[in-house]
């Protein structure tokens, strides 16, 4: 019906009434009817023929109303002196000051708090004898400037009636810190046309209500039937429900075809319900008891939801995002899946996918991921259009106070403004006022494509959680609480008091809702019954695999030799810098099978192969473009004119996508953001490389509550790709290590892959089976450093060509393995020093053997190489790390069973640095007396029981 009344009346002959209609419109939106309105909302802003619509200089003012002064009628009081139009027009100036007053400092007068409980300071700016105005001047007529009220010309007390209106009273605006012109006018325009308050119909007021009784009715109803259990009610903030109900359906109408919806625990439940459409009944069960889990689950306030509504432009797919404890972190989790969807739909504006993400205000003061999200949101490596930010806020975190222990800044949502995001602070209250914020918020985010916040100032009816006791610490706020009627029970007085429904009609739809719920039927009428599966991404394909399924990662030689030499062809006239343009010679050389591969042709190769094959290829993390040990030049800078080529780009005419990005400074964030690109992006390769892998350390939260615990707690895939350089240099304890034994304490149930390549070839096919298998499984790499040149780490492209990923690597010397007595095992860079020592040596009786994947722990592939050491006498676990870091203590079992199987008189000894407190050395000489020391006790003859 919308979509009929939208299109029917605007062609034709109607289209000199309707522009005629929006001229008025424009000059007073509350004079046109709500549907055209509200249409005349959604347009992208064409000003009126007579409005003001710029900033006027202060002299052009005083110029232009000495013009008008002239001829305007006026007393004989009035004339009788030129010095009395001189202080006429320094008034007018003083006008204009305070238009801009209200502006800048309006919202600090605003009545925001649904509780009165914080009495704000006066405002001076707001004040007429700051301005050297006063209440002698209420009468005067003054030129309105540039404020939006539909005339040139207006009293002083009409001026300052408006302003009042429209930024103090449940609304409070903060737009003028943005520096560009047209979003802030933007902003003045919508809200002081209708003085912050459209006229709404009796059907839209009945509809705000229904919203509201399905917000409290469900609250109601869980405290009934569950006394006491924890659900993080919305009970104060039941706002909520209406804003995003309308949030969808406008968005909806806007085209959008996906929303991304990220919240923490407060109200979630409740959006499931009355939003997402969740049967009741299944909620119900999960508070019985009686909800059944494949695996180890995750309480019902954690998790996730889809579901497909109907709006006025058409189908919409909503997906609420899985969220742990750590309140902020799913921000750029949302940001991510939101950026996977955007591009499979080819959506580069942010039109038909949309984020929205709800936060507590204490959260959003407080942690670091939030700044980290927004300082993203123009990045090209990761914006996605604008998000629509809501701040449910409890003016309290848990039991801390809101403004003396909180935060430093006035509001919490002050961090928004480094991205210049409008913010808009409602009282939650005022359903009427929550409407339209919501509607100029997103119209805002459609029309420039940026971050918009709206701060929904609200309370807690209950505790932290229903279990929880809040009078211990706020004892004046919840004194306060208890007295304070619903807001639900207040709008509804509102409405009947004045005739728009009856108490009878009230306590009709109260009980009708009830009813319904009692029923256990789904409770958003908007809710499509058979979904259009064309909107989601397949994932049947990656299920049920085990991690042991195979992938077939070879190439044919020529075409592989060919590939490898016209991904290494730069374009003509393209100047590049001496040694990048070396490096592009040698892997031509490579190609051509004059110099054997190393590590940086090898995984640029493998690339390459996968983009061909129709594998999209996304890489981000700081300094990916060159790689910051200056390895990959996977992005070329031209020497003259700075102008880009990226060689991956150019693989084949019908290639799959590749996407390479240097991210901000944010471990954080950017890995949170991977992760949720890599949820929602199953067909390809999904990688964040760090530029030192101990720089993960930055985004542990994202590693513990989302990449190796996701599928586990909530069945979600996720096959993302960390390459985290590690090994030890001699750079000191922060460079050296990646951190390999926390993600090894986080090893359980096949939930990630650890692996340490140590050859070119490992990387290409390492690389190349993460994304060609159907096993999407997070994959954690160990990379190298100096390996990346070192010339004994190389590879052949008969190698990259016939080969395959090896969990395990033989020795490779030529050894006579019946007179082997001691075998080495382990992983990564330590192997070359071993080799090269015991090559040095001339040592014959010790094997080293490599593990190449850490976890899943290969015990079959390493019990056959063993099985070819018939009288070994003696086992070594050999690592660079101390004792209590690297892999020991996480896989010493998993070895001491496959040796026992092998000959059960064979004890597994350590041999390494000690254990530590720091990761390692500071100084290179202690460092490589720490080397020598072990790799002597590796080689050297075993100490005798």
């Amino acid at each position: 019906m919308e979509l009929l009344w939208r299109s029917s009346h605007i062609a034709g002959g109607n289209a000199t009434y309707v522009e005629d209609l929006y001229e008025t419109y424009l000059t007073d939106p509350n004079s046109v009817p709500e549907q055209w309105r509200s249409y005349f909302d959604t347009l992208p802003r064409v000003e009126s023929k007579s409005a003001v619509i710029q900033d006027i200089p202060h002299s052009t003012i005083r110029e232009q109303f000495a013009r008008i002064s002239k001829m305007r009628v006026r007393t004989e009081a009035t004339v009788a002196h030129d010095s009395q139009a001189t202080d006429y027009e320094r008034k007018q100036v003083k006008v204009v000051q305070l238009i801009s007053a209200y502006r800048q400092r309006g919202h600090q007068k605003a009545s925001l708090d649904p509780l009165n409980l914080h009495v704000r300071e006066p405002v001076p700016d707001l004040d007429l004898g700051f301005h050297q105005l006063s209440a002698a001047d209420l009468d005067t007529v003054f030129q309105t400037a540039s404020l939006y009220i539909g005339k040139a010309d207006a009293s002083l007390g009409e001026i300052v009636d408006s302003l009042e209106k429209t930024y103090c009273h449940t609304i409070g605006a903060e737009f003028m810190h943005i520096v560009n012109t047209d979003e802030r006018h933007w902003v003045m325009q919508r809200m002081e046309s209708v003085r912050s308050a459209p006229e709404w119909g009796n059907e839209v007021r009945t509809t705000l209500l229904k919203r509201l009784i399905k917000a409290e009715g469900l609250e109601k109803s869980l405290g009934s039937k569950y006394p006491g259990t924890k659900r993080f009610g919305l009970e104060g903030g039941e706002s909520l429900i209406p804003m995003l109900s309308e949030m969808v359906q406008r968005l909806g109408g806007y085209g959008a075809q996906e929303i991304v919806i990220g919240m923490a625990h407060r109200g979630r439940l409740n959006v499931l319900v009355n939003i997402f459409g969740k049967n009741p009944s299944e909620l119900f069960a999960e508070f019985e008891g009686r909800a059944t889990y494949q695996s180890s689950g995750d309480v019902k306030y954690h998790q996730g939801f889809s579901s497909n509504v109907m709006t006025p432009g058409g189908e919409l797919h909503m997906a609420l995002a899985f969220n742990p404890s750590h309140l902020e972190i799913v921000s750029p989790v949302v940001e991510g899946s939101v950026r996977a969807r955007q591009d499979r739909r080819d959506d580069t504006v942010g039109h038909k996918v949309v984020p929205i993400v709800i936060h507590g205000d204490a959260a959003f003061a407080g942690q670091g991921v939030v700044m980290e999200t927004f300082q993203m949101s123009q990045t090209r490596a990761y914006k996605t259009g604008g998000t629509v930010h809501i701040v449910l806020n409890n003016q309290v975190g848990f039991t801390t106070s809101e403004r003396e222990d909180s935060r430093s800044t006035e509001y919490c949502t002050d961090v928004a403004k480094m991205v210049q995001a409008p913010i808009f602070h409602v009282n939650a209250d005022d359903p009427e006022a929550v409407l339209f914020v919501t509607q100029m918020a997103v119209d805002y985010r459609n029309e420039f494509h940026k971050d918009v916040v709206v701060d929904l100032v609200c309370y807690r009816r209950r505790g932290h959680n229903e279990a929880d006791e809040p009078s211990v610490t706020q004892p004046l706020m919840y004194q306060q609480i208890r007295k304070q009627k619903s807001t639900r029970d207040l709008y509804a007085e509102r409405l009947i008091a004045q005739g728009v429904i009856t108490a009878e009609e009230d306590q009709r739809l109260m009980d009708g809702y009830r009813e319904s719920l009692d029923r256990g039927e789904p409770l958003v009428s908007s809710l499509v019954s058979e979904p259009n599966k064309n909107m989601f991404v397949d994932w049947s394909p990656y299920l049920g695999h085990e991690w042991t399924l195979h992938a077939d990662t070879g190439m044919d030689l020529h075409d592989l030799q060919t590939l490898a030499h016209d991904s290494n062809v730069l374009p003509d006239g393209f100047p590049v810098q001496r040694q990048v343009n070396k490096i592009f010679e040698d892997r031509r050389k490579m190609a051509a099978g004059a110099m054997p591969l190393n590590w940086g042709a090898a995984e640029t190769l493998a690339y390459a192969s996968l983009l061909r094959d129709g594998y999209p290829v996304r890489l981000t993390g700081q300094d990916v473009g060159r790689g910051t040990f200056s390895h990959r030049h996977a992005v070329l800078h031209n020497q003259k004119d700075e102008s880009l080529y990226i060689p991956l780009q150019h693989v084949s005419e019908d290639q799959a996508d590749f996407t390479i990005h240097d991210s901000l400074l944010s471990e954080e964030a950017v890995l949170a953001f991977e992760y949720g690109y890599a949820t929602t992006s199953p067909t390809g390769l999904v990688i964040w490389e760090a530029q030192f892998g101990d720089f993960a350390n930055g985004a542990q939260v994202v590693i513990d509550q989302f990449i190796t615990s996701g599928e586990h707690k909530w069945s979600r895939l996720c096959g993302l790709t960390m390459l985290l350089p590690h090994g030890y240099e001699g750079q000191g304890p922060e460079h050296s290590s990646a951190r390999l034994e926390r993600f090894m304490q986080l090893c359980a149930e096949h939930n990630i892959q650890v692996c340490v390549p140590t050859t070119p070839a490992q990387v290409f096919h390492m690389l190349r089976r993460q994304a060609i298998r159907p096993l999407r499984k997070p994959l954690v790499v160990m990379s190298p450093k100096s390996l990346l040149r070192h010339k004994e780490a190389i590879s052949s492209l008969e190698d990259l060509a016939h080969g395959h990923f090896h969990n395990v690597l033989d020795e490779t010397d030529d050894l006579d393995k019946s007179a082997v007595r001691r075998v080495i095992l382990c992983s990564g860079k330590v192997f070359y020093d071993l080799r090269a020592a015991r090559r040095e040596r001339e040592i014959k009786d010790i094997a080293i053997i490599r593990l190449e994947q850490l976890y899943p722990f290969p015990e079959a592939e390493l019990l056959q190489i063993l099985s070819a050491y018939p009288n070994v006498e003696e086992a070594i676990w050999c690592q660079e790390e101390p004792m209590n870091q690297g892999a020991w203590y996480a896989s010493q079992h998993h070895m001491r069973r496959v040796i026992h199987a092998h000959k059960s008189d064979v004890y597994l000894s350590y041999v390494g640095r000690d254990a530590s407190a720091a990761p390692a050395a500071g100084y290179m000489a202690l460092h490589l007396e720490q080397l020598e020391r072990f790799i002597n006790e590796a080689l050297g003859p075993r100490p005798q029981a």
